[in-house]
């Protein structure tokens, strides 16, 4: 257990070496949702009720881009450059070098989250956060349905160069759909409706509940209800559908 652990951590150490080696990975999974949070903020500064919605749905977005978005480019282009074949052919357990990859984008949702809450309360007047179990009970949660939902989409994509098209075609809608950049209580009913089926909504409400509205996690049991089974049904997904070969055309 201890040599697993030991693997595992030098393991997870090549990975944040190989993520900051990529300038295009460390921007759009890390600096972009800070970015957005910076002109938003800006955008918003005189309107302390946007900045309340604009903080917590960044943070949403946060945990869904440096789980869903990066796993599911990163695991498609492991498996077409034949990264994950050879990877299994080697003495180095493959639930080593998985647990490696999960903890990288587990410590980007981590670094992001905290950042924006110091943003949050240093830039844009948001308290500091009023329940600290439901913040972090919420981004797990987060991490956890997106992260299986990102491994299950990257079984989908044929090659790596259309991958952009497949993980943008879910992950722009849903941001825009989740709340992210307005108010989701005025958004025509409709809207509404979808968003209430999704994930991201439910993730920001909880985050949102713990960073500004004071809501406990009592009032957010039916969204983590929601979180659960599309994390179930994506654990599910991606442990059926997960190959280690190229994809033959």
């Amino acid at each position: 257990m201890t040599e697993v652990a030991a693997l595992t951590w030098r393991q997870y150490r090549l990975e944040r070496r190989l993520f900051w080696r990529n300038p295009s990975a460390a921007f759009f999974n890390f600096l972009f949702p800070l970015i957005l949070l910076g002109l938003f903020g800006a955008v918003f500064s005189g309107n302390q009720h946007d900045l309340n919605v604009i903080v917590p749905g960044i943070a949403g977005l946060s945990v869904m881009s440096t789980t869903f978005t990066a796993l599911a480019f990163n695991l498609t282009f492991l498996r077409e450059q034949g990264v994950l074949k050879r990877m299994r052919g080697t003495p180095l357990p493959a639930g080593v070098y998985l647990g490696g990859l999960a903890a990288s984008a587990v410590t980007n949702t981590a670094l992001q989250v905290t950042i924006i809450t110091l943003a949050g309360k240093l830039l844009f007047g948001i308290p500091w956060p009023r329940d600290w179990p439901e913040l972090v009970l919420f981004a797990a949660a987060g991490v956890v349905c997106f992260a299986s939902l990102g491994v299950a989409l990257s079984h989908v994509i044929p090659n790596f160069d259309s991958a952009p098209a497949y993980v943008n075609a879910i992950f722009l809608p849903t941001i825009f759909i989740s709340g992210v950049f307005y108010d989701a209580a005025s958004a025509p009913a409709f809207i509404k409706d979808i968003a209430e089926g999704l994930p991201l909504k439910h993730v920001i409400d909880g985050l949102s509940g713990a960073m500004v509205t004071g809501k406990g996690i009592g009032d957010h049991l039916s969204g983590l209800a929601v979180i659960a089974v599309w994390g179930a049904a994506g654990i599910f997904l991606a442990i059926r559908g997960f190959s280690w070969d190229q994809r033959r055309d």
